[in-house]
């Protein structure tokens, strides 16, 4: 059954147009609440409140702690952290739910409602449907003494900062190192640098200063130049790059070269498979680059690609008894240490990979290879039928005889944004961005 709110991750929009409006957000907190209530098993009956600095999450923070109390639920505020926090809270406090407010990598004036399970996971979709029906019946408020009570959580930052402490061995030290840490001006800001720090690292912070609107803005995951040449400035070891809610992570090697999640999750699983803790294989996805399948055949390890979005990657861990797996854009799940993709928690995996191989992160990422690869998101409205536009379908047909079998070409509107991601992937650099464009700008005639 399709659904008309939740996308493959929450729910997510443009503030001030509809369902990112307080009314709506104060009847989904209503209706959550409700749903939830009856799905209590051993939790206790409250319900955690986070968000990442937009402007705009007080008033929705606001709405949903109003919608939730009047379900009769309680609420603990949590404050700016980054979504993984709240799901490891959630777990913590055995709450019902977790809820964080925020719309992830997007600039500011999107904004969204994620939810977390109290086992830490990402609701599944019978409860989302559930909540959903429940939206489209009346509010009713309960009476005065059965309201739901609020407080604020003034420890949740300390408990976060040792949680992810605490996945990395005891005598793991960062000391000597000099890491540049790009907080995207988001929920990380007040936490990373700490982290880091607190293991010995020498930290250069930057876009650690959020004033509600330049969440993500030209720094971050997102817009890594910035990371790029602040490592090399500083002839730091490394750079570490976060999204606004910092449940992606990338990383800038030595040299300020880009090292995306798909090398990432190679390190990873290569230090794993050499220790002997990998227990199954990885999951991918659809966008993850030709080069680490073969690396990861080459050494044994077994890969499966599912669709793109973390609840689709949970899934296939799920379903194989696996547990890690991750997208190229930095959404890295470690099931060993954490329920959710966490990119603060996935950076110290990696950096004590780095630390039991003794090597560096451009050696680390040199024994993988990746395959040329252009990705072009091409915005626009209109996507229901793009892909048989006659125009695209053309030029889908001639990328493919280009590549001779020797390539991937991949069409995919997003779950998030308005706009259809075009990869096309190959031997020939130079080839596979031509294709990209090509199918690109039929692309984008196709959806405006």
């Amino acid at each position: 059954m399709t659904k008309k709110y939740f996308g493959t991750d929450g729910i997510r929009g443009t503030v001030g147009t509809p369902p990112i409006t307080p009314d709506f957000v104060l009847k989904l907190g209503w209706a959550a609440g409700t749903v939830l209530a009856r799905h209590a098993g051993d939790s206790e009956n409250k319900i955690l409140i986070g968000k990442d600095t937009r402007s705009s999450g007080y008033i929705f923070e606001s709405a949903l702690e109003a919608g939730i109390s009047a379900a009769g639920v309680d609420v603990r505020l949590l404050g700016p952290m980054p979504t993984p926090a709240i799901a490891y809270l959630t777990r913590t406090f055995r709450a019902k739910a977790g809820i964080v407010i925020s719309a992830s990598h997007n600039p500011y004036y999107d904004n969204g409602i994620k939810f977390f399970g109290s086992n830490g996971r990402k609701l599944n979709d019978e409860i989302e449907h559930e909540i959903e029906n429940m939206l489209d019946q009346p509010m009713k408020m309960l009476t005065a003494d059965s309201l739901g009570k609020v407080r604020r959580i003034e420890d949740a930052r300390g408990r976060y900062i040792e949680f992810c402490k605490s996945t990395v061995p005891h005598r793991f030290s960062l000391k000597g190192m000099r890491i540049v840490l790009d907080c995207a001006n988001g929920a990380s800001y007040h936490i990373a640098p700490d982290v880091f720090e607190e293991l010995g690292a020498d930290v250069i912070a930057i876009s650690h200063q959020p004033n509600g609107v330049n969440i993500n803005l030209d720094c971050g995951s997102t817009y890594p130049a910035a990371l790029q040449k602040r490592v090399v400035e500083e002839k730091a070891h490394l750079g570490i790059a976060f999204d606004g809610d910092a449940d992606r992570v990338l990383m800038v090697d030595e040299h300020g070269a880009l090292v995306d999640g798909d090398e990432l999750l190679f390190i990873l699983a290569q230090d794993r498979a050499a220790r002997g803790v990998l227990e199954g294989g990885v999951v991918g996805t659809l966008m993850s680059n030709f080069g680490l399948e073969l690396a990861l055949k080459d050494r044994n390890v077994p890969f499966v690609r599912a669709n793109v979005g973390d609840r689709y990657v949970m899934e296939q861990l799920d379903q194989r008894g696996w547990l890690l797996g991750g997208e190229a854009s930095g959404h890295i799940v470690c099931l060993d240490q954490t329920t959710t993709g966490d990119g603060i928690i996935a950076a110290l995996q990696v950096l004590a990979a780095l630390q039991s191989q003794s090597i560096g992160l451009a050696q680390a990422c040199a024994a993988m290879g990746k395959a040329p690869q252009t990705l072009i998101n091409v915005r626009g409205a209109n996507r229901a039928g793009f892909e048989k536009n006659s125009d695209v379908v053309q030029a889908m047909a001639a990328a493919e005889e280009g590549l001779a079998g020797r390539g991937r070409v991949l069409l995919r509107p997003s779950g998030t944004e308005p706009l259809v991601r075009v990869m096309v992937e190959g031997e020939d650099a130079a080839l596979v961005q031509t294709l990209c464009e090509s199918i690109a700008a039929a692309v984008e005639q196709a959806i405006a």
